[in-house]
């Protein structure tokens, strides 16, 4: 079965995908199958329309089987009266696409083995076959959505990446009206290199700026070494580009995953939290820099150390100053506070963990997001994954 599918992958057409899996699953007696996909608020899990695909009503993120098999990367059964519905996390590599939903009469271990990994073939070619195509995209927004909130989703890498020694999960609001506000990452040998970056204004003059700013880091990260380097690098960009009365904020930083050892370099953003067993422990500090496109000298790098377990809150100004009760900024304090309060629960996992505290800090808002507002936050396990290179 998985098989076929692979062979068929390359060629397979994308509205030919959901047919295919739900005639896959049919063989070994499975049957209303659907394809639910996370919508860009990180609300709902949404079936994905198609031929020989159960299309339901989208499903709840916080308060559901799919949205707990989403946010714990799990399998999830149910008992019903026709059978068993399972929910099984689309994964393309740690990223949670969303949930492949079908229903057995009866499940064994056999059953659970195979339909695991075709949840995982499935979640690889709907990653491969949404650069073609729109219908997941469609399928994925919920209510109109700004042009530049259209280019910055377009910018950002995963939401989340998780491996034995880091975890990382981002996520960007307002969904449908983000504009300046952008996060970017990649995991090269043992160094995880990080950018949060917030460009001055709103619409497209923001989004414009966003992804020069993201390109510049980018170029800068295959090309230098330092994290001083990247921050001239993007500096001469911006500057160059938009003159001197443009700029963007950004919180530059290298993770050694092997040692919990970090860089870091703060250009106009508020320091990061460090959340050490679910409590905020401090600030870490950093030693201010111009923001990018002032044409401010090189940077000096703080250095910091994580213990296991650690995880390190980065944010942009849109959490803590938007106004609340009649005026007041929301502040870093309260920020705090919500991180503590949800910290005393049981941990669900960095993604869920971290979309909690988003929706959280939103309510506690009333529900207001006028400016952009990203929270990206970083995990570090420590340890080792050489033995996933091993055979058995």
């Amino acid at each position: 079965m998985l098989g076929l599918l692979l062979d068929r992958s390359r060629l397979l057409p994308p509205q030919l995908i959901a047919p295919l899996v739900a005639e896959e699953v049919a063989r070994i007696g499975g049957r209303d199958v659907s394809i639910l996909l996370q919508d860009y608020a990180q609300e709902l899990l949404v079936p994905l329309p198609g031929r020989k695909l159960h299309v339901s009503q989208p499903e709840p993120v916080a308060d559901s089987p799919a949205g707990r098999s989403f946010l714990r990367a799990e399998v999830v059964e149910v008992s019903q009266d026709r059978g068993i519905r399972m929910y099984l996390p689309l994964l393309d590599g740690s990223d949670q696409v969303g949930v492949l939903a079908l229903t057995m009469d009866s499940v064994g271990d056999d059953d659970r083995r195979l339909l695991g990994r075709l949840s995982g073939l499935v979640a690889d070619v709907l990653v491969t076959k949404n650069a073609y195509t729109d219908q997941f995209f469609l399928a994925r927004r919920r209510e109109p959505m700004s042009v530049s909130a259209e280019i910055q989703w377009s910018l950002l890498p995963p939401l989340t990446m998780t491996t034995p020694q880091v975890a990382v999960a981002g996520i960007l609001e307002p969904a449908y009206r983000a504009a300046g506000d952008s996060f970017d990452y990649a995991l090269n040998d043992n160094i995880l290199h990080l950018a949060v970056i917030d460009a001055m204004g709103h619409d497209l003059d923001a989004a414009a700026m966003a992804t020069i700013a993201i390109g510049a880091y980018r170029h800068a990260r295959r090309v230098f070494i330092s994290l001083a380097e990247k921050y001239a690098f993007m500096d001469d960009a911006i500057s160059r580009q938009f003159g001197p009365d443009h700029f963007v904020t950004a919180q530059l930083m290298h993770l050694n995953i092997s040692t919990g050892e970090i860089e870091l370099v703060n250009a106009g953003h508020p320091a990061p939290l460090l959340i050490r067993g679910g409590r905020v422990v401090r600030q870490l500090e950093t030693a201010t820099t111009l923001p990018v496109g002032f044409g401010g000298e090189l940077p000096r790098i703080k250095q910091h150390t994580l213990q296991q377990g650690d995880r390190v809150l980065c944010y942009t100004d849109g959490i803590i100053e938007e106004r609340v009760n009649g005026g007041d900024p929301f502040g870093e304090e309260r920020l705090i506070d919500c991180v503590n309060r949800l910290g005393k629960d049981p941990s669900q996992g960095l993604r869920a963990d971290l979309r909690l505290l988003s929706h959280t800090l939103k309510r506690e808002r009333n529900g207001r997001t006028s400016d952009d507002a990203t929270l990206f936050m970083v995990e570090w396990r420590g340890g080792a994954a050489d033995h996933l290179a091993v055979l058995d």
